[in-house]
C-alpha cells in the first residue's frame, strides 16, 4: 500500500510539472501567473532529484556509507573535518550560489520568459546537478583532489596544465565582469555607496569581535552584524537625502571601479579573520534570509509576467547584449543551468567535508537543484517589470540616448512602451536620481524584488527601502565572490609564479602576498575598467565572456567525470555526462566563434575593433565614443578580449581531444582502464554525521 501511494503521488508530481510546463510553453499573449513557473521547477527538480540524482549515485558510483570519506580517513581538525550533511549543504550552497543565478536570468529576459526558464530547468536536472555530483564523488573517492589534478592524472598532463592555466584565466574574467555588475548598481547612487561603503567596517568590526572581544560567539556576531545592516540601509538614505552629503557620495563608474580594485587588494592581504570570514557570516544571513522571502512573496502574492514568453530580440538585435537565442540564451544563464565554477568548489572544500557517501546526492545534486531555484526566482522578478521599463533600465544609452524622452522613443520602436513620467516616478520611489541604462542586470533585478516585497509588506511608500535592500543584497553576494576569489586566484597564481621564481611561491611571505595580490587585482581591473570605459555598457561584451568562459570550464569538468566513469568500468553510463558535454562544446565554441568574427560590431570583437580602428584614424566616431584616442584604447580591448576567448577555446579543444584520445584507447582495450580512485576498504571507524 505505501508503495503503492508512494508510485500515486509521483505520477501527480510529474503530471502537475507537465501540465506546467505546457502551459508555459503553449502561452500565446496571454497574461501568465509567476505560479506556473514556480510549479514547473519545483515538479522538475523533485523528479530529477529522486530519479535521475539517485541513478547516478546508486548505478554509476554505488554509494557506500561504509566506504570512509577523505573527512573521516584524514581528519585533521582544519581542512578535513566529518561535517553534519545539512551544515554541508549549507557551505556549499553559499560558495556556488554567487551572483551569477541572479544576474544572468535577469539579462536572459530580454528573449521573454520561455527560453530561460526552459534553460535553467532542464539544464539543471540533466547538465549542471550532473556534474556538480560526479566532481563531488570522484573527488571524494580521490582524497579530495582538485578538477585541475583529477584532470592530469585521468586524462594525462597535458590536459592538466592547459586545465590549471585555464582556470586562472576564468578567475580573472569572472571577478572583473562580477565586480562591473556592483559599479553599474552603484554609480550615481549615493544611497548605495554609503550601505554598501558601510558593510566593510561592519565585517572589519566583527572579526574583531570574533578575534578578540567575544572568540567563538558566532550568533552573537552575526546578530550584531544583522542589526548594522539595518542601521546602513537608513543611514543610506539619511545621506541621499540631503543634497550636501549625497554629492559627495555620487560616484563615477570609473571612481567606483578604482575604489573596488582596492577593496579587492586589500580584501587579498588582510588576515582572513579580519575581512574575508565575517563578510561570509553576513552574506551568508542575508542570502538565505531574502531567498526565502522571495520564495513566499511569490506564492502569497502569485504576480503575473509582464514580459513575453519571446521578445523580437529572440533572433538577435537585443540592446542588452547581441546575438540570437541560440548560443546565447545558454551562456547567458551560466550559474543557475550548468557553471564550472561549481566544480572547483566540488573538489575543492566540500569533498574534505562530507562525512560519508551518501551524503553526496544532497550536497552535490541538491545543492545545484537549490541555486537553479534562486535563478527562476531572479528571473520571475525581472519579468515582473513591464518590457518597457525592464528595457529602460537595462539597455544602454548608445540605445536610448541619455534622456527618458529618448529612451521612450527608442523602447516605442521596439514594440514596447514607457512614458518618461513613468521612469522619473518610479525612480523617486525607489529613492534614486535615474534608473535609466543602469545596465548590468543588479537594478532591474533590485526594482523586481522591490515591487514584489511591497506588495506584500509596506506598500509602495516602502519601494524605496525594498530597493536598497536589493541592492544591498545582490552586492553582499558579488563583494563576497570578489574576495574570496581575488584571495583564490592570489593562491594560484603563487602557485604558478613559484615555478618562475621560487619566493613568490611561498604562502606564508608577506612580501610574496603583496606582489601576486598587486599582479592578479591588476589583470582583472584592467577588464573591470574596460567595461567601465565601454560606451555600450560593457556588460553587452564581458557577460557573454563570461559565460563562454565558465561554460567551457564546465566542459572540462565533464570531460573529467567521463574519464572518471569510462575508466570505473561504468561506459555503458558515460551518457549522462557526454549529453551534457556534447551541447556545451556545440554552444560555447558557436558563441565563442561568433563573438570573435562576427561581421556585425555589436557582436563580433574583432568587427567592432574594425569600426573603432577606423574612427581612430580621423573616421566618424561612433556613439559614446568621446574621442579618436578613446576609440584607440577601445581597439586594443575588443582585440585582448578575442584573444581571450581564443585562448579558452583553444583550452578546451586540448583538454577534448585529449580525453577523446584516452576514452578511445581504454575502450578499445590498447590501454589499461587504471583509475586513479582509492581502493574499497569498508571503515572500521564509526559512521559519522549522527
Amino acid at each position: 500500500m505505501r508503495r503503492f501511494s508512494s508510485v500515486l503521488l509521483w505520477i501527480a508530481i510529474s503530471l502537475l510539472g507537465a501540465a506546467a510546463l505546457a502551459r508555459l510553453a503553449l502561452s500565446r499573449g496571454e497574461t501568465i501567473s509567476a505560479g506556473w513557473l514556480l510549479a514547473a521547477a519545483l515538479c522538475c527538480y523533485a523528479v530529477g532529484y529522486r530519479f535521475y540524482g539517485r541513478m547516478i549515485t546508486a548505478k554509476i558510483f554505488a554509494t557506500d556509507d561504509r566506504r570512509p570519506t577523505p573527512a573521516v580517513r584524514l581528519e585533521d581538525g582544519r581542512d578535513y573535518l566529518p561535517t553534519n550533511r545539512w551544515i554541508v549543504f549549507g557551505h556549499h550552497f553559499a560558495a556556488i550560489a554567487g551572483p551569477g543565478p541572479l544576474v544572468g536570468p535577469t539579462l536572459a529576459a530580454q528573449f521573454g520568459f520561455l527560453p530561460g526558464a526552459i534553460w535553467i530547468i532542464v539544464g539543471v536536472v540533466l547538465g549542471g546537478a550532473v556534474q556538480d555530483l560526479v566532481i563531488l564523488l570522484a573527488s571524494v573517492r580521490r582524497n579530495g583532489k582538485s578538477l585541475g589534478a583529477m584532470a592530469r592524472d585521468e586524462i594525462g598532463p597535458v590536459a592538466g596544465t592547459t586545465a590549471l592555466v585555464a582556470i586562472l584565466g576564468i578567475m580573472i574574467v569572472l571577478i572583473a565582469v562580477l565586480a562591473l555588475v556592483v559599479v553599474n548598481a552603484l554609480a550615481a547612487s549615493p544611497w548605495g555607496v554609503v550601505t554598501i561603503g558601510l558593510t566593510i567596517p561592519i565585517a572589519l568590526l566583527m572579526g574583531v569581535h570574533l578575534r578578540w572581544l567575544r572568540p567563538g560567539r558566532v550568533l552573537e556576531a552575526s546578530a550584531l552584524g544583522l542589526v548594522l545592516l539595518v542601521g546602513a540601509l537608513f543611514a543610506g538614505r539619511w545621506v541621499a537625502e540631503r543634497p550636501e552629503l549625497a554629492a559627495q557620495f555620487t560616484l563615477s563608474r570609473q571612481t567606483l571601479a578604482i575604489w573596488i580594485m582596492i577593496y579587492g587588494f586589500a580584501a587579498s592581504v588582510l588576515p582572513v579573520w579580519l575581512l574575508l570570514a565575517p563578510r561570509d557570516y553576513l552574506s551568508a544571513f542575508v542570502k538565505i534570509g531574502v531567498v526565502v522571502g522571495l520564495a513566499l512573496g511569490i506564492l502569497l502574492v502569485l504576480p503575473p509576467l509582464q514580459m513575453p514568453a519571446l521578445t523580437r530580440f529572440a533572433h538577435g538585435g537585443g540592446p542588452i547584449f547581441a546575438g540570437t537565442i541560440f548560443p546565447f540564451a545558454f551562456i547567458t544563464i551560466a550559474c543557475g543551468a550548468i557553471s564550472g565554477f561549481h566544480a572547483l568548489i566540488a573538489s575543492g572544500t566540500t569533498p574534505k567535508l562530507l562525512a560519508r557517501e551518501g551524503d553526496a546526492l544532497l550536497v552535490g545534486y541538491g545543492g545545484m537543484l537549490m541555486e537553479s531555484f534562486v535563478a527562476i526566482m531572479a528571473l520571475i522578478a525581472a519579468c515582473l517589470l513591464t518590457p518597457g521599463v525592464y528595457f529602460a533600465i537595462n539597455a544602454s544609452p548608445a540605445f536610448l540616448g541619455t534622456t527618458a524622452e529618448s529612451a521612450a522613443r527608442a523602447i516605442a520602436q521596439w514594440g514596447f512602451t514607457v512614458t518618461p513620467a513613468e521612469m522619473r516616478d518610479l525612480a523617486s520611489r525607489v529613492g534614486e536620481l535615474s534608473l535609466l541604462s543602469r545596465t548590468g542586470g543588479a537594478p532591474s533585478l533590485a526594482v523586481g524584488m522591490a515591487h514584489l516585497f511591497s506588495n506584500v509588506l509596506g506598500g509602495g511608500t516602502a519601494m524605496a527601502l525594498w530597493y536598497h535592500f536589493a541592492i544591498m543584497f545582490e552586492a553582499l553576494f558579488i563583494l563576497t565572490t570578489i574576495d574570496a576569489g581575488t584571495r583564490v586566484g592570489r593562491f594560484m597564481l603563487q602557485d604558478l609564479g613559484g615555478y618562475v621564481w621560487s619566493p613568490l611561491g611561498r604562502l606564508a611571505s608577506y612580501p610574496a602576498t603583496v606582489i601576486s595580490s598587486a599582479v592578479f587585482v591588476s589583470m582583472w581591473g584592467y577588464f573591470l575598467y574596460q567595461g567601465v570605459n565601454d560606451p555600450l555598457g560593457g556588460i553587452n561584451s564581458l557577460w557573454p565572456l563570461f559565460g563562454i568562459s565558465n561554460q567551457l570550464l564546465a566542459a572540462v569538468a565533464l570531460c573529467v567525470g567521463t574519464t572518471v566513469i569510462i575508466k570505473m568500468g561504468r561506459a555503458r553510463y558515460a551518457w549522462v555526462t557526454i549529453v551534457p558535454l556534447s551541447w556545451l562544446v556545440i554552444v560555447t565554441l558557436t558563441a565563442g566563434y561568433q563573438k570573435i568574427w562576427a561581421s556585425d560590431p555589436a557582436l563580433g570583437f574583432l568587427a567592432h575593433a574594425d569600426v573603432l580602428s577606423r574612427a581612430a584614424h580621423g573616421g566618424p566616431l561612433p556613439t559614446g565614443v568621446a574621442s579618436a584616442a578613446a576609440a584607440a584604447r577601445m581597439v586594443v580591448n575588443d582585440r585582448v578580449d578575442a584573444g581571450v576567448a581564443a585562448f579558452f577555446i583553444v583550452a578546451v579543444i586540448v583538454v577534448l581531444l585529449a580525453s577523446l584520445h584516452e576514452w578511445v584507447l581504454v575502450l578499445s582495450g590498447r590501454k589499461a582502464a587504471i583509475s586513479t580512485e582509492l581502493p574499497f576498504h569498508p571503515s572500521s571507524i564509526p559512521l559519522a554525521g549522527d
